[in-house]
């Protein structure tokens, strides 16, 4: 983030910051009471604190992505356990080693949709771990260009992959903020192949849009025969829990070209 070095006529949080450290060391000084509220992390780790890190949480991201330029995102989700082509021996099942073909989908998606863009404008943004999420932050980079990744603690599979623009490396523990920051920039969702995660991310965006709570914008499935194998569409058309024109808020495809061609078509149409 930026320093901020504006002149203003109040003191600087930065310099009772360095001030602190230079007093006595007595009883009182050691007490937590002490400690200034905002270097104090017992106290900003509170309950009551909660809707404070929240805050925190929303906005840390969204300042540095608007320092660094980033107007709108082509967002990328997809499985964390899907492993490049060259390394598909090691995928735990066969099916999770046939699905390898997607990571070089979405390595290929976000290199040209990188090269296309101009930095500021469909940046690739994932989650930033590894699978479909390293293969797309991989591909902007092949590009020679930016892209996000929206990390977030986990027991596991949480280390950010090598690919993400350091800068715009980012990493919660809210799962609510990190879904907000993977929409409010939004042009175009891309999903691929993938679990719990990627299932919760796929329904939470297509909810928002259903709803209108979020703008239409382009959403493609990667992989028809995965997509419905998992999940009976039809189905809930037909039973009326989804109106049949649902089913046209998405599309399948299999490749980076056609998924492209449905982007292009939807913003030359808006």
């Amino acid at each position: 983030m930026k320093d901020d070095n504006r002149k203003h006529p109040m003191r600087h949080s930065r310099q009772d910051m360095e001030e602190v450290k230079q007093i006595p060391d007595t009883p009182q000084t050691r007490s937590p009471a002490y400690a200034l509220a905002f270097t104090d992390n017992d106290f900003m780790c509170r309950d009551e604190l909660r809707p404070v890190r929240l805050q925190l949480e929303l906005l840390k991201p969204q300042l540095m992505m608007d320092e660094a330029g980033i107007e709108s995102t082509i967002v990328l989700f997809g499985g964390a356990r899907i492993p490049e082509p060259a390394k598909k021996s090691t995928a735990r099942t066969s099916t999770l080693a046939e699905l390898s073909k997607y990571y070089e989908e979405a390595r290929r998606f976000a290199q040209i949709m990188t090269a296309r863009s101009d930095g500021t404008r469909n940046v690739i943004c994932t989650g930033g771990g590894p699978g479909v999420m390293e293969a797309g932050n991989r591909g902007a980079l092949d590009a020679g260009g930016r892209s996000v990744g929206l990390n977030i603690v986990l027991p596991h599979e949480q280390a950010p992959n090598e690919y993400v623009t350091p800068e715009l490396c980012f990493n919660f523990h809210y799962f609510a903020i990190r879904k907000m920051h993977f929409l409010m920039r939004a042009s175009a969702v891309t999903v691929f192949p993938g679990g719990f995660g990627t299932l919760d991310e796929t329904f939470e965006a297509l909810t928002l849009i259903q709803t209108g709570r979020m703008q239409r914008v382009p959403f493609v499935l990667f992989g028809e025969m995965f997509w419905r194998s998992i999940i009976n569409w039809d189905a809930l058309s037909e039973a009326g829990t989804i109106a049949a024109e649902d089913l046209e808020l998405f599309h399948f495809v299999e490749t980076a070209e056609e998924a492209i061609a449905i982007i292009d078509a939807h913003q030359a149409n808006t």
